[in-house]
């Protein structure tokens, strides 16, 4: 009896805000939250500047450029990308109370310029109408509890391997953001160290150094070691180019300078509040593409966009949940259902807005590592997105070679899980081992599931047990052969 009166009265004295977002039942706090809503923001700030780089300057099927004239559009780019991340990654702190935050899909926003707008006759309001009609897609089949049921026929052991590969795809991610790894100009390797096979310049010695402090600090358990280093980062960052006038490594698509910065210059901003331009909001057009490109290739491409975004927010959620210990016995992250209802509305929300596909971040993964356990984590994360709206310059300041350690830490953390896996049993050791090494060689979340999907369903059959797969499996077995084979189909149908 005193003991459940102790456990109503710690109850009682809990705030609101803790009791909605269960921060201590989570073992959080509200500092802890703040701080990790802030490391995830500077690890994905970039997208903010990179996508308008990535869709603005990729004229579409009629020759005309995202937005208005090329190299006048960005702003207006920046400024919806910014927008429509804030307001989904609130939407999934408050409604999911799930620290994960989302933006335009990078590969995905690439495969819409190259892959959609720039068809013959397709205008980008055609391709992003096509990006609205996939997320309705996707949002009805959350609602029919469809892809819920997929994520739960996933054996835990390939839930695992999963979160494992995603931990070696953001280590490479931020090694190649960072210039640490760069893909060479010729030559049989694919890729290399540095920028010509060894280190130079600056701002890599600012990521090795911001690198070491993450290390160093997260040893002596200092809680924020992510964050105090992307500040001390940026802050030596702006020191460095101002006494080195070190400037960017490329300048119009092409390197000029391999010892530059990858993307932003770390300097203080000349201006610091801009005000936006929301413009580009409800530039689509839902089926104005039918006639141009048919039915069929309508089809193969909604497909191809919906099983790289269903796939990709499975892996992501499960990472994010594994990383900070959130998971339940069978591998599923708290509230699965609203995370992908949440999800799948921002894949409309982006074409909707004219920026592309939106879709969860693996980069969240650097806030939880933070100490970030809750939803509340992305609603400091979405604030500071809208914030971002008028505050574009400021985050063009944080240089990436400061931000990246913190990906590439992260995926440390979340490479200890492969010992979850049982490497005596081929028939998910195997499986296993495809989706962790092909995420990161692929360079795609989506082909590594599909990898491990296929090979699962095989070794089963191969042993005998075709019983013991979940139905679901064989469906997007079968479906990720599709996907895999989706060239030959296309010329199939004759589809270009």
């Amino acid at each position: 009896m005193p003991q459940t009166s102790t456990r109503t009265a710690v109850s009682g004295s809990r705030t609101p805000l803790d009791r909605y977002f269960k921060i201590t039942e989570r073992g959080s706090s509200v500092a802890r939250e703040v701080r990790g809503g802030f490391v995830t923001f500077c690890t994905m700030a970039y997208i903010v500047v990179l996508n308008p780089i990535l869709i603005g300057n990729t004229p579409d099927g009629t020759g005309s450029f995202l937005g208005g004239l090329q190299g006048e559009n960005g702003p207006k780019i920046a400024a919806a990308t910014a927008l429509v991340a804030g307001i989904m990654t609130v939407l999934m702190g408050a409604i999911a109370n799930f620290p994960l935050a989302l933006a335009t899909g990078l590969g995905l926003n690439v495969f819409v310029a190259t892959g959609i707008a720039a068809l013959p006759d397709m205008t980008w309001a055609d391709a992003m109408g096509l990006v609205v009609l996939e997320g309705l897609i996707i949002l009805v089949l959350v609602l029919t509890g469809f892809r819920t049921a997929v994520f739960r026929a996933v054996p835990h052991a390939l839930k695992t391997a999963i979160s494992v590969g995603i931990g070696l795809f953001i280590t490479l991610v931020g090694l190649v953001d960072a210039g640490f790894i760069s893909k060479p100009a010729a030559g049989p390797v694919p890729v290399q160290l540095g920028q010509h096979g060894s280190l130079n310049g600056w701002p890599i010695l600012l990521f090795a150094l911001t690198f070491i402090a993450i290390v160093v600090m997260y040893a002596r358990k200092i809680r924020g070691a992510l964050l105090y280093a992307i500040l001390g980062g940026t802050v030596v960052g702006i020191i460095m180019q101002a006494i080195g006038k070190i400037g960017p490594m490329s300048s119009a698509g092409k390197v000029v300078n391999p010892a530059g910065w990858q993307l932003n210059v770390p300097k203080v901003p000349t201006t610091w509040v801009d005000l936006p331009d929301f413009g580009l909001l409800g530039h689509f057009s839902l089926f104005g593409s039918i006639p141009k490109i048919g039915v069929v290739t309508v089809i193969l491409l909604i497909f191809t966009l919906m099983l790289s975004d269903f796939f990709d927010t499975m892996g992501t959620m499960v990472a994010i949940g594994a990383e900070g210990d959130m998971l339940d016995e069978h591998g599923n992250p708290p509230s699965t259902e609203r995370i992908l209802v949440v999800d799948s509305v921002a894949a409309a929300a982006g074409g909707a807005a004219g920026v592309s596909s939106n879709t969860s971040y693996i980069e969240s993964a650097s806030g939880v590592g933070a100490g970030a356990r809750t939803g509340l984590a992305s609603i400091v994360t979405g604030i500071l997105f809208l914030l971002a709206t008028f505050l574009a310059p400021l985050v063009s300041v944080i240089p990436h070679e400061a931000a990246t350690p913190a990906l590439v830490f992260v995926g440390f953390l979340m490479m200890q899980q492969v010992t979850g896996i049982d490497w005596d049993n081929l028939e998910v050791a195997i499986p296993a081992f495809l989706t962790i090494v092909i995420m990161p060689f692929a360079y795609s979340i989506s082909a590594g599931i599909g990898a491990g999907f296929i090979v699962y369903v095989v070794l089963k059959l191969a042993r005998g047990k075709a019983s013991a797969v979940h139905p679901l499996l064989w469906l997007i077995a079968a479906l990720f052969v599709v996907y895999f084979a989706i060239e030959p189909i296309k010329g199939l149908f004759g589809v270009a």
